[in-house]
């Protein structure tokens, strides 16, 4: 009796797994064939006549149980639409295959061995002992219990349930490819060699108009072997009268139609040329081909690319079997054209994605990234975005975010916080406030009309701001609701920021308080590492025991090793094998300023706080060997900006100057809140010609607001 796993503690796969080993004679395949086959007589297993009401027949269930070696311990092919499949005991499964298939059903196999996953509901060809082949629906399941191998069920099809199992297996993907291929593996039903080329707008994304020439590019070819030297496979581009020839055949009578092709006399008259014959034929045998268009049901009709079946020439295409491709392929048109809209958007969304990656480094930070998609078969792309940007006044923002979702409204949401940030950031505000700024902006987007009716939620999306000041060497970092960054010391030592925690933003559901700063020391060779949750997220463990294992991973990182090569060593120990989320890291190294290159001096706020100001810097200038036309251009700077706080702000003052790679960088401090503003004035105006004399001097400048004041910076070019 056989001993089958209770139903309470089986999967659905088990339980179908002990029906069908229970399906299987004990007798094995010997018994399964009856007496003749077992004394290896063959005569009585005629095929089956491909008639029309064999055609009609109802799907029969087949039963094959392997060892772990993929050889047949027992089956059950008693039906006679499996006359003619030699599955004899003892001999490879494989056997039963087409070569050209033996890889890739090997494969499946083997997977399912390992991994103990089923592999459903495939369409798969099984030959026949006269040469033929039969097609079936074939599904591998683990065995009931798992050290004895697999079962594999096999359903022989009738043509319309074929026709619909196609159908319902094409529509499963959004990848232009597995469209593609899964179509090509459908066809191969009806023939040898089945392909699908597509107009190389579809590949883009752009759109179809069915007007002017198709340039087509090779999508899926089917079966997967090695193929002659010049043939055309998956990712090559058809030739350019090969392109002509087949658009030229499928639009006769201006409309798209389907077209056969006999045999290969008659296909070397109508391509025409050894080129394009040694492309687009599979073989040296005479064989027919047909030619089905992808056409959208639209006016005019759209062609999205052709579908090719070959086989030998003996065998030529009944109307019936025509009727049967044209109404497949016409069936699964509209699939192709949604992985082209898909594709469409992926593009659009990596491109957004890539405006936003960090850019250069500058000559006080070293900056690289990481940003890895769950799905980059073109499934789609989330909302996680990085940023990094140099400030106006020396300093560099450091900006991660992770927005609800996936898809082309995320995306859209995921720039419009990040451009939000980089210019309140640039016009000189603070983290927190940049953040309060998002939360509204958040809020606005997700309102009843423009965010939910998009079929996703901004409201509870994070955000972490990092300010490096590299003459402080102090990290100023707010955080909504995002994860802890990491720090690592110039001594080695790692671990999490301690941020307090703040609710995502748009959470109005939560008690709304100010956002936190927090300063923290990064001294010269630190590095700061800024990541979404989809780094340290696993079921497995704790969120806590993930960020502990980036700060061990982050700590390896020898002050000396390219960024780059770390973030990626960062990020492949570290993200799961099976990504359930998007992975963003970036890695920071701060570098600051040399000691020599800064100066900072501290002023009363009196009528001589200018004279002063200009001899501190007039000397600093000197040792700095500034030229002579710079140094005054600066002295009337500082004079300037230090008079007006004199005139319009409350001290003590306090001046600064940086020496950079490219210029001098002013700064003027005051306890003031006023924003000094660039007016036009009249010509007999008493005041307000100071700023008209900065903007003159520099290159740029600006006003950023600290905790005691603002602070006036402006540059200008050695």
């Amino acid at each position: 009796m056989d001993s089958t796993p209770s139903p309470s503690s089986s999967s659905p796969f088990d339980l179908v797994s002990s029906a069908l080993e229970r399906y299987i004679p004990r007798g094995g395949a010997a018994a399964a064939a009856g007496p003749a086959d077992a004394q290896g007589d063959h005569t009585t297993r005629q095929r089956v006549p491909d008639t029309p009401a064999a055609g009609r027949q109802d799907q029969i269930l087949g039963a094959i149980k392997l060892d772990r070696d993929l050889r047949i311990t027992r089956c059950n092919l008693d039906a006679p639409v499996f006359a003619g499949l030699d599955a004899v005991t003892g001999s490879p499964f494989v056997d039963l295959l087409p070569p050209g298939d033996v890889p890739t059903v090997t494969r499946r196999l083997r997977q399912v061995l390992e991994t103990g996953e089923a592999h459903v509901a495939r369409i798969q060809r099984l030959r026949r002992g006269d040469g033929s082949e039969l097609v079936v629906s074939l599904s591998i399941l683990p065995a009931a219990v798992p050290q004895e191998g697999l079962t594999v069920s096999v359903i022989a099809m009738a043509k319309r349930l074929h026709l619909y199992a196609a159908e319902t297996a094409i529509g499963t993907s959004l990848d232009i490819g597995d469209t593609a291929q899964s179509l090509a593996q459908s066809l191969l039903a009806w023939g040898d060699v089945a392909a699908v080329d597509l107009d190389f707008a579809v590949w883009t994304g752009e759109g179809v108009t069915g007007q002017g020439r198709i340039r087509l590019r090779r999508a899926a070819l089917v079966p997967d072997r090695a193929w002659p030297e010049g043939y055309v496979t998956p990712g090559d581009d058809l030739p350019s009268d090969a392109s002509r020839l087949l658009t030229q055949a499928i639009r006769r009578d201006d409309a798209p139609q389907a077209i056969v092709i006999p045999d290969r006399e008659a296909v070397e008259r109508v391509l025409g040329s050894p080129r394009v014959m040694r492309a687009l034929v599979p073989g040296d045998r005479s064989a027919g081909v047909v030619c089905i268009p992808l056409v959208l049901d639209r006016a005019p009709p759209v062609v999205l690319g052709v579908a090719e079946v070959w086989r030998r020439a003996d065998c030529p295409f009944r109307d019936s079997e025509l009727f049967d491709l044209q109404e497949l392929v016409a069936r699964t048109a509209h699939h192709v054209d949604l992985a082209r809209q898909h594709q469409r958007e992926h593009t659009q969304v990596l491109a957004l994605q890539r405006r936003l990656l960090p850019r250069s480094d500058g000559a006080t930070i070293e900056i690289d990234s990481v940003y890895q998609p769950a799905t980059p078969d073109s499934a789609g792309v989330g909302g996680d975005w990085v940023n990094s940007f140099p400030l106006p006044d020396g300093r560099t923002a450091l900006v991660v975010g992770d927005v609800v979702g996936h898809g082309l409204g995320a995306a859209a949401t995921m720039g419009q916080l990040s451009m939000e940030a980089r210019a309140l950031l640039s016009a000189g505000l603070a983290p927190d406030e940049v953040l309060e700024h998002l939360d509204e902006t958040v809020t606005l987007l997700d309102d009843a009309e423009s965010g939910l009716t998009a079929g996703y939620s901004a409201l509870g999306s994070t955000c972490c701001i990092a300010l490096y000041d590299p003459v402080s060497h102090h990290v100023t970092l707010s955080s909504a609701g995002h994860l802890p960054p990491v720090l690592v010391s110039p001594d080695g030592h790692a671990g999490p920021l301690a941020v307090r925690p703040h609710p995502g933003l748009g959470a109005e559901f939560a008690l709304r308080e100010p956002f936190d700063v927090h300063t923290f020391g990064a001294p010269p060779g630190s590095l700061l590492a800024l990541y979404t949750d989809g780094l340290v997220e696993d079921p497995a463990v704790s969120i806590d025991e993930g960020i502990g294992r980036l700060a061990d991973a982050v700590s390896t990182v020898h002050p000396w090793d390219a960024l780059q090569q770390a973030a990626w060593h960062v990020v492949s120990a570290l993200a799961p094998v099976r990504q359930r989320d998007d992975v963003t890291l970036l890695l920071a190294r701060m570098i600051g300023y040399r000691k020599g290159d800064t100066a900072t001096w501290r002023l009363p706020a009196r009528d001589d706080a200018p004279a002063r100001a200009r001899a501190q810097v007039s000397a600093l200038l000197r040792r700095w060997r500034t030229r002579d036309d710079t140094r005054d251009n600066v002295l009337l700077l500082v004079s300037e900006l230090v008079t007006n706080v004199v005139r319009f702000a409350a001290g003590p003052i306090t001046v600064r100057l940086i020496r950079t790679g490219h210029g001098l960088l002013c700064e003027v401090g005051d306890t003031g809140n006023g924003r000094p503003r660039l007016r036009r004035g009249g010509l007999l105006d008493d005041g307000g010609r100071g700023l008209h004399i900065v903007h003159r001097l520099t290159s740029r400048w600006g006003v950023r607001w600290t905790d005691t004041g603002k602070v006036v910076w402006a540059e200008v070019a050695r």
